[in-house]
């Protein structure tokens, strides 16, 4: 499968832009769908990137711009509603999570169809289940089963594609689907929120203390979504991606306190008061934490085995690179 030109939807966020930086670096012409050109200066600059300010949820826009594209790589997600709903209820009143983690998806595997597309990468998440406890997790686990209809039970070229409304096996779309755990990086908003909250508190109570969680590098994300772009192997694959290690939740904020200086007492929450905890959040400005939130904690987000072998790379201990970030907090 020859692949040079890839549409990105959510290349600006944060491991979108790791993904982009990539790409571009290894030569391949790549367009990042946005809301706000203005919030991508460091991809405007890139020489074979092109931002463009585009409303994803449109299908017609989606078709335009995905018209000419080789691959796209869908990385869009959201951990909050602003809007709650029912899950896929059609009765019902839909929410962000179906709009976002069930509508869009199947717009992208039309819109692919349409364009002519035969490479799909999707960002899901590790714990994505339609009979899960979270809206978030059920409605990840329902945009998943839409992309496995869509993805090949066998290997090499024959996949599932769109054929008007139903799928048909041929030459179609090859679709892979990553489902990493928390992801660390620089620019986190998960390390990076509870270093800024240890900052300000002279106390952190500290909700699910005991869930756990095996965090991934944003760059060994970034190298398996590009190794598998052209790699039939991975066609119509789904592939968890973790670090080496699985910690507590409390683990992880005491490692924060120890590498950021901002050493505080950190009280760990009975479940009661850590559901709670997420009420009260749930209504303050910010929105640090959800009862939707606590209720995706419920579940351990660790992988059952090693990082895919087939991407090549061992993964980066987390010990390796936080405390190069956090410390200069």
């Amino acid at each position: 499968m020859n692949i040079r030109k890839i549409c990105v939807l959510g290349g600006s966020g944060f491991v979108g832009r790791h993904i982009v930086r990539r790409l571009a670096a290894q030569g391949y012409e790549v367009r990042v769908l946005t809301r706000r050109r203005e919030r991508s200066r460091e991809l405007i600059v890139l020489p074979t990137v092109d931002v463009v300010e585009a409303n994803i949820h449109d299908p017609l826009e989606l078709n335009r711009q995905f018209d000419g594209m080789d691959a796209v790589i869908n990385l869009v997600g959201i951990l909050h509603e602003k809007t709650p709903g029912r899950i896929d209820k059609p009765a019902a009143r839909r929410g962000d999570f179906q709009a976002v983690h069930i509508e869009l998806p199947r717009k992208v595997l039309h819109a692919c169809a349409e364009a002519g597309v035969k490479r799909l990468l999707h960002m899901s998440a590790l714990g994505a289940d339609p009979t899960g406890q979270s809206a978030y997790q059920r409605s990840k686990g329902i945009g998943e089963a839409l992309l496995r209809e869509a993805a090949s039970p066998h290997s090499g070229h024959e996949n599932w594609y769109l054929n008007g409304p139903k799928f048909v096996r041929g030459q179609g779309l090859a679709v892979t689907i990553f489902r990493p755990s928390v992801i660390f990086g620089p620019e986190d908003n998960f390390l990076n929120m509870f270093a800024r909250l240890l900052k300000l508190l002279p106390l952190l109570p500290l909700a699910n203390a005991r869930a756990r969680f095996q965090p991934v590098c944003v760059e060994d994300v970034a190298h398996a979504y590009v190794a598998s772009l052209a790699d039939p192997a991975t066609f119509g694959q789904s592939y968890d991606l973790c670090g080496p290690k699985a910690y507590t939740l409390l683990e992880l904020v005491q490692l924060v306190a120890a590498v950021s200086g901002y050493r505080r007492p950190i009280v760990a929450l009975c479940d009661r008061l850590s559901y709670l905890q997420a009420l009260l959040l749930e209504f303050a400005p910010g929105r640090l934490m959800t009862r939707d939130n606590y209720y995706s904690m419920k579940t351990d987000n660790v992988c059952t085995g090693p990082f895919p072998p087939v991407f090549g790379i061992q993964p980066t201990a987390l010990e390796a690179v936080a405390p190069g970030y956090l410390a200069r907090r």
